[in-house]
Order: structure tokens, then sequence, then C-alpha cells
């Protein structure tokens, strides 16, 4: 897995080149759909790792002072918020193809359903 937390993709709304996104597949929605596919593999492995973290502050008993006061999980998940979102990682990984994918004959694409 790379680490998603040192990529150097945007935090802001930016607007791409048309043709060095569609430019791996010829076909812009193709390549769409990839990009597609690897944000939400992002998104699931960054929500992971931030419960996970998040678990290790859980304790059998909750007070009202622990849920405000507790400092270290609050930048825990500031930290994640402040990532970029996880379609700007997955475009910028497509742009630097760093992405795998592969085209299915039909016949392979009928196997896999």
């Amino acid at each position: 897995m790379a680490d998603l937390k040192k990529t150097q993709a945007p935090l802001s709304t930016i607007t791409y080149d048309r043709k060095k996104v569609k430019a791996p597949t010829g076909n812009i929605y193709k390549a769409i759909k990839i990009v597609a596919k690897r944000a939400e593999q992002i998104n699931g492995e960054l929500k992971d790792e931030l419960l996970k973290k998040l678990k290790e502050f859980e304790t059998d008993q909750d007070s009202l002072a622990e849920i405000f006061e507790n400092k270290e999980q609050i930048d825990i998940s500031r930290f994640y918020e402040r990532l970029p979102k996880p379609t700007a990682i997955a475009l910028q990984e497509w742009l630097e193809g760093k992405i795998y994918w592969r085209d299915m004959s039909e016949e392979e694409y009928n196997e896999f359903k």
C-alpha cells in the first residue's frame, strides 16, 4: 500500500487536462471509471486506518469530560480531515501511472460476472 498521507495530490479543486486523463485508455469514461474505483479503495483504506486509531481511545466508561477533552483523538481526526480527498489522490495516481488496470475481452468479462 502506498503511503496515502504523503501524496502530492491537491487539497482543493483544480482543472485537469482532459487529454492527459484519457491518454492511458483512449476513453475519458473508462479512465474516470478506473479512477473512481481506485478512489473507493483509497476511501476504504483511510476509513479503516482512522477507525483503528480512534479505537485505541475507546474506554468502557465514557464520562463527558473524557469525550470533550481528548485532544489526541481530535488531532488525529483533524489530520485525516486535512488530507486530500480520495478522488484527488486517485486522479494524481492515475496521472503518475501508478494505477494498474487492464482491458478484459468480452469473453473474460462474461466469465468474471
